[in-house]
């Protein structure tokens, strides 16, 4: 989790400089980054900007930065969709590894996929090989240039022509492209071949076949690539996140028997009891001094913010208040329960926990942004206590948190996110306006609600609760909260303050607030 770096943005600059400061003067570094995890060191590349972070970078081994790219080079296009290449990213990371020399930059990019490099650099320049473009003289002595539309930053290397595409981070490229041809020729060719191929114009259409070019499908097999590899880590993928949250809103609450065990969910923990059996066993013990300040950059790392406070343990202790100790009732008595009972069982528990908000921050939006890890756990959580609250009688006692979140999600998406359309769908029908402009946005409201809720998808016609705003913003603002994929309780809607819906009371509020919306929108 990102350092909350307080004030003005020089004087946030300069807590994040001294934090790398005291960062790099830790005794032994050299030794302690290598026995970083890849995610905390990702996570103080983004504290402290990765432009700054050239010195830790190299310091980092060649597994360390291909796990940090897997985590650093992908982003989604919005909030719980599949995550895409980011160019701009990484040639920020070229640029970063040419600052400290290009000959040690070209070392690091050598020990790492080819395949990463190839389709990196075909987002930033065109390869072809030099005695094809080379001007030559026909026969009938016509001067023919092979390559006439080039226009732009040109430079030749290794026998190759390199043509730039975008203008940024192209100096950082061809220094590290001249140190590859200088002192890693057989991974210079493999690069420069690769980025070759990647560089034709494509194949004619002749509407025979539907395939996707050179480029979309190197980028394709990288995805795919990447997505093996953080399933094998233990990751919830988007894809994998939406469809257990999408069949976890339609379980059957009614029914006598309880629903089978979600197979996502089934997969991924047998995946990782498979992962903890075949852990090798440690390495060499490090050394006094290494432990040291290992455990000096840790503190470091925690008072910054850097390394997150471990999550609430979600049993009853001096530090909790009594109004959390009421709110979330149901899932401390349980992991009370388990705890007081069996520890594998209260360690199993935290595992399904740590699952369910990884698969919340994967596969959902919060308000149309990404969740924070904190906020992610926080939901998982109440959700859960939900689930707990109403679950149906005629079931066995819970057996594992998975299920509870399911019932819970589907309270939560049927008795505030659909409850809450439905109803504004009902006042909408009576609801006249004078104002013919405000009118007609109201009718196509009530229409792409009126889809929106068929398929079970109401936050889709969030975009046109606009005009909601117009008529009463308190209104509108509690409609957003609930007519959301992730529904919360707005404080307009009579909460406190924002708040995440972990248990009954709060679903009445929202009746009682959906109650007084036709006087609101009068």
């Amino acid at each position: 989790m990102k350092k909350n770096f307080k004030g003005s943005p020089a004087r946030a600059t300069e807590d994040r400089r001294t934090v790398l400061a005291r960062i790099l003067d830790t005794p032994h570094l050299e030794r302690v980054v290598p026995q970083m995890q890849p995610e905390l060191l990702h996570r103080v590349i983004q504290s402290c900007g990765l432009e700054d972070c050239g010195e830790l970078v190299m310091l980092a081994t060649p597994g360390q930065l291909a796990r940090i790219f897997d985590l650093d080079l992908w982003q989604p296009a919005e909030p719980g969709m599949d995550d895409r290449f980011d160019a701009d990213r990484f040639g920020v990371w070229l640029e970063v590894l040419a600052e400290s020399g290009a000959g040690a930059a070209a070392q690091k990019l050598a020990s790492m996929s080819a395949a990463l490099v190839i389709a990196g650099l075909a987002q930033h320049v065109r390869v072809f090989d030099g005695a094809v473009v080379t001007p030559y003289r026909t026969t009938d002595g016509i001067e023919v240039t092979p390559l006439p539309d080039i226009d732009g930053l040109v430079c030749d290397v290794g026998g190759y022509r390199v043509v730039a595409k975008r203008t940024d981070s192209w100096d950082a490229i061809v220094e590290i492209l001249i140190a590859l041809d200088a002192e890693h020729s057989g991974y210079f060719d493999t690069v420069m071949r690769g980025c070759r191929a990647l560089s034709n114009a494509g194949y004619e259409v002749d509407g025979l076949d539907d395939l996707l070019v050179q480029e979309q499908q190197a980028m394709f097999d990288l995805e795919l690539d990447r997505e093996h590899r953080r399933d094998r880590q233990g990751y919830v993928t988007p894809a994998q996140a939406r469809a257990f949250l999408e069949m976890s809103r339609r379980v059957q609450l009614e029914s006598a028997a309880m629903p089978p065990e979600n197979p996502l969910a089934r997969a991924y923990f047998r995946s990782l009891n498979q992962r903890a059996a075949d852990r090798k066993a440690p390495g060499d013990t490090p050394s006094a001094a290494t432990g040291n300040a290992a455990a000096a950059l840790a503190d470091v790392l925690l008072e910054a913010g850097i390394i997150a406070q471990p999550p609430r343990a979600l049993l009853k202790g001096s530090q909790d208040t009594a109004d959390e100790l009421v709110t979330l009732r149901h899932i401390r008595e349980h992991m009370q329960l388990a705890f007081d009972r069996d520890h594998a069982a209260y360690a199993r528990r935290n595992e399904e926990l740590t699952y369910l908000a990884n698969t919340v921050m994967a596969g959902c939006a919060l308000q149309g942004r990404p969740f924070t890890a904190q906020e992610a756990w926080d939901a998982a959580v109440a959700v859960c206590n939900l689930g707990l609250e109403n679950w149906p009688p005629l079931w066995s006692p819970p057996d594992g948190l998975v299920t509870v979140f399911q019932a819970g999600w589907t309270v939560l998406h049927e008795q505030a996110g659909i409850f809450a359309a439905r109803r504004l769908l009902e006042i909408l029908a009576g609801l006249q306006c004078s104002d013919r402009d405000i009118q007609n946005e109201l009718h196509a409201l009530r229409i792409k609600l009126s889809a929106a809720c068929r398929s079970g998808t109401p936050w889709l016609a969030r975009g046109a609760l606009d005009v909601i705003a117009i008529l009463d913003t308190t209104a509108w603002a509690a409609l957003l909260g609930l007519i959301a994929e992730f529904p919360v309780l707005h404080a307009a809607a009579g909460a406190s303050a924002f708040e995440f819906i972990s248990e009954n009371s709060q679903i009445t509020v929202i009746r009682k607030f959906i109650q007084s919306l036709p006087e609101m929108l009068r």
